[in-house]
């Protein structure tokens, strides 16, 4: 489950480490940001801790896309921003990933991104938490409360999302 921006931990995935230096920079002091030099670091570096990640997608030793698809196939609850010299164009939401980024990236580009890959956990908790408190009531259990504060969270959310961030919330749905 995401946590706030207070304790959010970001993890910064490049194979050179300037870039590595920049996100630890420009991020540290509103997250906990972890580093890994290379898809490999990357791999080692994952945990059910992180709740963001600024992924590199060309790196030598294990690609981006492979660690994007070890990330999905651990069942990691995090979200994931390709960042990347190309211009990745919206291909890379149908690839898996939450966001997307273009080299070199300012300071105000990572926050955004990093808030906004936030808020799109923040509203898959909360929606998963009214769809539980709705199957209690399906099921005899009551509280019209916890359902409606449940609900005003998820709107409050949502309010700040574009046609994208629906588009990647509700990718996985079948």
């Amino acid at each position: 489950m995401g946590r706030g921006r207070d304790d959010a931990t970001v993890l910064a995935v490049d194979d050179l480490q300037e870039y590595l230096d920049v996100y630890e920079h420009q991020l540290g002091d509103d997250y906990d940001v972890r580093t890994a030099l290379g898809g490999e670091a990357a791999l080692a570096a994952l945990s059910p801790e992180v709740d963001a990640v600024l992924l590199d997608r060309e790196m030598p030793d294990v690609s981006g896309d492979d660690v994007l698809a070890a990330i999905r196939d651990g069942g990691y609850d995090c979200r994931v921003a390709v960042v990347t010299a190309d211009d990745p164009g919206e291909d890379v939401l149908g690839v898996g990933y939450d966001a997307h980024l273009r080299k070199p990236v300012s300071g105000d580009e990572l926050t955004e991104v990093v808030e906004r890959l936030l808020s799109l956990s923040a509203y898959a908790d909360a929606v998963a938490a009214l769809h539980e408190a709705s199957e209690r009531r399906a099921a005899g259990e009551h509280d019209p409360e916890r359902i409606r504060e449940l609900r005003e969270r998820a709107d409050a959310i949502a309010d700040g999302f574009d046609r994208r961030d629906y588009r990647v919330v509700f990718r996985d749905l079948p």
